[in-house]
């Protein structure tokens, strides 16, 4: 019998499955995180290459019987990096004596883009701490929208949200603003009052701007204006998304899977985003994804292996 293992490799945590060639699950295994253009390939090495044991341990199986493997994660959209953690895995298990064979790394957005789907044509919008959307036309071809980070792009993610909070709160403390409700939950949150505070915490203590987003859309929903400009702002650019991939695409219909807390959960932000899909566009049609990034991560495997 032969197997295939997707893996799911996050920031705090990765998932990992092994499945038959049906894409029935037969074992899931936890592990730590996985971005190793943070933590370095060695490391993201052992976590990866452990996965795997467990779950041939656990099925007590010949690694042989493995077809393929796929692993999605940050960074494994560019073909030089993602290349550097195969060969970090391929060497490791070599040293250890475990024969992997189809060994591959993909990025977590087409892992999950692939399992939302099923394989199947669509298009997946990601608004987490950043923002990017990938999409899958009836032909088979793969199109991206947005993904540029925090400095040029990651528009509608939460990183944005916090960073135009953050700009309103400075603005309050010199003056050059009206007030905000945001001041206030940031310094109750955050214990940040004053323009010193907040200097230091930015520039000096790597303060996690992103971590300001929920502040930000609790506000909008009290009623704060320059709270609610921000929200109205931003699932602009995420609209903007939307239709520049449905131009890519050219679909009578539009399947579009959401990810991401900020869009996914009941909000303020993710409340307005959906009215604006609905007032925006007749074709698209928002649903749930089929499958977690590791079945999807195991779709790619199958492929890999036919």
């Amino acid at each position: 019998m032969k197997y295939l293992i997707g893996i799911d490799g996050g920031g705090t945590k990765s998932k990992c499955v092994i499945t038959d060639f049906e894409l029935n699950p037969l074992y899931e295994v936890t592990g730590g995180p996985s971005n190793f253009l943070m933590l370095g390939t060695d490391k993201v090495a052992e976590t990866i290459l452990s996965l795997i044991i467990q779950c041939v341990n656990h099925l007590n199986i010949n690694y042989e019987n493995i077809s393929s493997i796929v692993l999605g994660t940050t960074g494994g959209g560019r073909r030089n990096d993602a290349e550097e953690l195969e060969r970090a895995i391929t060497h490791l298990a070599a040293h250890k004596r475990i024969p992997l064979k189809d060994f591959h790394v993909e990025s977590d957005a087409r892992i999950a883009l692939e399992g939302a789907f099923s394989g199947k044509p669509g298009s997946i919008l990601i608004a987490g701490t950043g923002s990017i959307m990938f999409g899958k036309d009836r032909s088979g071809n793969i199109h991206r929208v947005g993904g540029f980070g925090r400095f040029i792009g990651d528009e509608g993610g939460g990183f944005r949200l916090g960073q135009k909070g953050l700009r309103f709160v400075a603005k309050e403390f010199d003056g050059r603003a009206s007030k905000t409700l945001m001041t206030a939950l940031l310094k109750e949150k955050f214990k940040i009052d004053s323009p010193e505070n907040l200097i230091t915490e930015i520039y000096r203590n790597n303060f996690d701007i992103a971590s300001v987003a929920p502040l930000v859309i609790e506000a909008a929903e009290k009623g704060d204006k320059p709270a609610q400009t921000i929200i109205e702002s931003e699932a602009d650019e995420l609209i903007l998304h939307i239709d520049s991939m449905r131009k890519k695409l050219k679909e009578k219909k539009f399947y579009l899977a959401l990810i991401g807390s900020l869009i996914t959960t009941e909000n303020y932000y993710s409340f307005r985003f959906r009215e604006k899909v609905v007032q925006k566009f007749d074709d698209v049609i928002i649903k749930d994804a089929e499958n977690p990034p590791e079945i999807g991560a195991a779709i790619m495997a199958r492929q890999i292996a036919q």
